[in-house]
């Protein structure tokens, strides 16, 4: 089983932002519609995934760091050291042949094993005249099952409005899933018992969430932007239009003398916040102006004859 820090290629004292950085730049390498022809790249892009989910984890990473779990979460050893690590107490296989072990308890615990004493001594566990051994320690639990990676592409609006992602898992089974505040691109959700199935139960299906770009809507922080077209007589004389948001279309009042470039504020349309509030969508009003029109040619040739605003007066000197 492989080492986490190697997998994701950081050192042991690594901070929580360079492993969240070091998964990142990995997974968007070997992230499987990247790497269709490779299922080696599909293969490492889930062994990636299980190690960042281990070390992003602080209790799971501080138990690998003391050797207590292995890297894929499991007991390392069914006593909760390493076995033949020097001072451990622990017990090895000896150099005999044939087979045959010796066991070094190395001035440890001098705790009775249990079951494994009642196994190779036929002994029974505590009873008196048996002989036996009281059980000092717990049997190792069974293993679970290995996780499942998944990539989920969520639509931008349906990540705005937390609308429910429908998504169908390994096992055949569809289930509706519901979007956390604060979701973005890289976002991980963890499904219980959704993995692979093991001796000791399935493990867990790891979604990480792929926000997809919007053809017209920007996502700045946790507002949204929206450059919208007016017409020259809008931004001169003031309207009232409509603006499509996440949610739908509301009407929104352009004021009287609006220059492209201008900023209108649409508040609580934006994305949700893991605070429990919302961001805004932002307007930018940009005047469109028609090509080749007779009309506007001729209203602006006789406005520059009498002309005295000076836009770029401010630049001057």
């Amino acid at each position: 089983m492989a080492d986490p820090y190697q997998l994701l290629g950081v050192s042991r004292g690594a901070s929580e932002a360079d492993i969240k950085k070091a998964y990142r730049k990995l997974a968007k390498e070997l992230h499987p519609d990247r790497n269709k022809d490779n299922p080696k790249a599909s293969e490492k892009f889930s062994q990636v995934t299980n190690a960042y989910d281990l070390l992003n984890d602080k209790d799971k990473r501080a138990r690998f760091d003391r050797g207590e779990i292995d890297g894929d979460g499991n007991p390392a050893s069914p006593f909760g050291f390493n076995p033949g690590q020097a001072g451990s107490g622990g017990f090895r296989p000896g150099p005999g042949s044939g087979g045959g072990a010796n066991f070094d308890f190395g001035g440890g615990d001098s705790g009775d094993f249990g079951d494994i004493f009642e196994g190779l001594f036929g002994g029974k566990r505590g009873g008196a005249g048996g002989g036996g051994f009281s059980s000092g320690f717990g049997r190792r639990p069974n293993p679970k099952g290995a996780n499942i990676a998944y990539k989920l592409a969520v639509p931008f609006v349906d990540a705005a409005t937390l609308s429910a992602q429908r998504i169908t898992l390994g096992d055949g089974k569809t289930i509706d899933l519901k979007l956390p505040a604060g979701v973005e691109t890289g976002t991980q959700m963890r499904l219980a018992g959704k993995g692979q199935p093991g001796p000791g139960g399935a493990g867990d299906a790891i979604v990480t969430i792929d926000v997809q770009p919007h053809r017209f809507f920007e996502r700045v922080g946790d507002d949204v932007r929206l450059d919208l077209p007016v017409s020259l007589s809008e931004a001169v004389l003031g309207a009232s239009v409509k603006v499509p948001t996440v949610e739908g279309a509301v009407m929104l009042s352009v004021p009287k003398g609006s220059s492209s470039g201008k900023v209108l504020r649409l508040k609580g349309r934006g994305f949700h916040k893991k605070t429990g509030e919302r961001g805004d969508q932002l307007v930018t009003l940009m005047v469109d102006l028609p090509v080749d029109d007779d009309a506007l040619i001729e209203f602006a040739t006789n406005w520059s004859t009498r002309d005295k605003w000076k836009p770029r007066g401010k630049l001057d000197g």
